[in-house]
């Protein structure tokens, strides 16, 4: 029997299996205890990183080593909501945020899990715990502001049709490398009360402070700013390369001297008992040559009939008065000492009097079309073409000497002004000229030159509010957005003329590039003004339709857009982003066309200019986690 019961083994895979589930039930209670604080884990980090997010978010940056009570309430709170509790029965769940010595937001995050099939094993609760990091990730980064400062920047942002207000006088600052700028009395347009040009000033301060925030201590930050109207202030910004990239002469719609008029009617006195020597002595010109400061002289000719018989020598003096006789037209100009800064006698005056360049420009050779090839520019679109000849460089704008002659090529003029003779002051004569010592000029915009720009550099935040609330930080001049997408392309291209402006810092990569632009108008054109393209109804450089007396064109404004895209696109050709803010205007096609995909906005007023310039700031200053 026992022989038997040993070879007998039926029954042993029931035994078999009770032994092997011991193992078994330690392998499935291992998995599935495994997959659940592998689950609790995923979460309780996913929950540590939205906690610290959060607090860096709200954190506000002060000398305090703690973090502050509402970043601290924020990340708690984002915290709680992607670790609820009980989850996969999780107790003793804790997070605690803090602050970092750099100025970031760190956090520790733990939970404790209970065993379930691995407790029969004698296995005991386990405690999880991860730490985690945010951060603003601000890498190098260049940053170029290019601002409408326009005469309607003056008004409130309800003011959507101008605001009427007078032009006041101010002394203009001092700036290194710009010898014809400094002491000089600009013009501008008197800003109301919480104008938007104050909004603005605000606003990019407050992106300052935002960026700078962010920021960690390796991070490198550079500013530059263009104010534009009409033109650009630019000219010493080149000077400072070279005197080389700016003409020697230039062509512009002047005048010049033709002779002399006659000023009213002449006199006449009769001399008896004169020889013809004594007669002739009577003729002649006060003053010699030229005019008086008033632009008065006096030509005396002397007519001397001899003795006949009984009836005496006579000697007929008759006087004159004149005035100067002018030839309006294309004349070309010595432009070697202005583009200096020097003070140079006006050519086109009769009283001596002296101009000084300000730096404001007139672009070079262009093409006048409504559309370009984008892989062949034209030079004043090409921000990367260095000067060589006279068609690449760029002229100086010289408002003294430039004057309207109506629609004719040429004219002869003598004027009908008497302070002094020859000079009118009206914007619709002949003689009208554009000085930017007229008031009416800058009121109506016919000219106007504006603050120089800043070059990229590092700036603090002194630097930069030095530079928004200088005195002639002001609202002058008419809209062209083409003028300051151009000059703000320029200044930024990291394969230009400033490219060392924008170069990588040592041993680090290549900076971010921004630029932000702000308008507060639509594109705004006109054939009589005088900006950055010359006069167009005489210059034809933007369009080529002809004289307007109305001082529009159908196409003038189709045609500054497309110079505008066109530097768009040149810049986003160069990795530069784009960033557009509609000031109270509607963002049109061309301006959302312009910005990076996303980057445009609408600020309907002061206080929503500041939220889109603080959104912009934080899209630079990506959040990020490190930990």
């Amino acid at each position: 029997m026992l022989r038997r019961l040993r070879g007998d083994i039926a029954g042993n895979t029931l035994a078999i299996m009770a032994i092997a589930l011991v193992p078994l039930l330690f392998i499935a209670g291992s998995a599935v205890d495994t997959a659940r604080l592998y689950m609790v884990k995923t979460r309780l980090q996913q929950a540590c990183d939205a906690g610290a997010l959060a607090g860096r978010r709200f954190m506000v940056s002060t000398n305090a080593t703690t973090l502050d009570a509402t970043a601290t309430t924020q990340a708690n709170a984002f915290f709680a909501n992607n670790f609820k509790a009980g989850l996969f029965g999780a107790k003793a769940i804790s997070f605690t945020p803090s602050k970092t010595g750099d100025n970031q937001v760190a956090g520790t995050a733990s939970a404790t899990v209970p065993m379930t099939l691995t407790a029969m094993m004698g296995f005991g609760d386990q405690t999880l715990t991860v730490a985690c990091e945010a951060r603003y990730d601000v890498a190098d980064t260049d940053i170029l502001f290019v601002l409408d400062t326009t005469g309607s920047m003056a008004c409130l942002s309800s003011e959507t049709e101008g605001c009427n207000q007078p032009v006041y006088t101010y002394t203009r600052p001092t700036i290194a490398g710009a010898p014809g700028y400094g002491g000089t009395t600009g013009y501008a347009v008197q800003e109301k009360t919480g104008s938007k040009i104050a909004g603005l000033r605000s606003a990019v301060l407050n992106f300052y402070d935002t960026l700078a925030a962010a920021v960690d201590p390796a991070t490198h930050l550079r500013y530059g700013f263009v104010p534009y109207t009409s033109t650009v202030n630019a000219g010493y910004a080149v000077t400072a390369l070279s005197t080389s990239y700016i003409v020697d002469s230039w062509t512009y719609n002047s005048r010049a001297l033709a002779g002399d008029a006659n000023n009213g009617a002449s006199s006449s006195t009769t001399y008896s008992n004169k020889n013809q020597g004594q007669c002739n002595a009577y003729a002649g010109r006060s003053p010699a040559t030229g005019f008086s400061a008033s632009g008065a002289a006096t030509v005396t000719t002397a007519s001397w009939t001899p003795a006949n018989g009984s009836t005496p020598s006579s000697c007929v003096v008759t006087a004159q008065p004149v005035k100067p006789n002018w030839t309006y037209r294309k004349v070309n100009l010595d432009t070697s000492q202005f583009k200096l800064g020097t003070a140079v006698t006006d050519p086109t005056k009769i009283t001596g009097a002296t101009s000084r360049w300000q730096g404001c420009i007139e672009e070079r050779d262009t093409t006048a079309t409504g559309s370009f090839d984008y892989s062949s520019l034209p030079p004043d679109l090409d921000p990367d073409l260095v000067p060589t000849n006279d068609t690449t460089r760029w002229r100086p704008m010289w408002p003294d000497v430039v004057y309207y002659r109506g629609e004719y090529s040429s004219l002869t003029y003598s004027g009908n002004s008497s302070n002094p003779f020859g000079d009118g002051t009206s914007p619709y004569a002949l003689d009208y000229f554009t000085p930017l010592t007229a008031h009416q000029n800058i009121a109506y915009g016919w000219v106007s030159c504006g603050k120089p720009v800043q070059r990229l550099k590092v700036m603090t935040r002194q630097d930069v509010s030095d530079y928004v609330n200088a005195t002639d930080f002001v609202p002058q001049g008419g809209t062209y957005h083409d003028t300051g997408m151009i000059w703000g392309t320029r200044l930024l291209s990291p394969t230009g003329l400033f490219a060392t402006d924008t170069s990588a810092w040592p041993g680090r990569n290549p900076p971010k590039r921004y630029i932000v632009f702000m308008t507060d108008g639509d594109m705004a054109p006109s054939m009589c003004l005088y900006g950055m393209y010359g006069i167009e109804n005489y210059d034809q450089r933007v369009t080529s339709n002809g004289f307007h007396s109305g001082c529009s064109d159908s196409s003038q404004q189709a045609n500054h857009y497309a110079r505008f895209l066109a530097a768009c696109a040149a810049a986003k050709a160069r990795n530069i982003s784009v960033f557009i803010v509609g000031f109270g205007q509607t963002l049109t096609s061309q301006l959302q066309s312009c910005a990076s995909p996303g980057q445009a906005f609408y600020a309907a007023d002061n206080t929503a200019l500041n939220a889109a310039f603080q959104t912009i700031a934080k899209r630079v200053a990506m959040l990020r986690l490190t930990r």
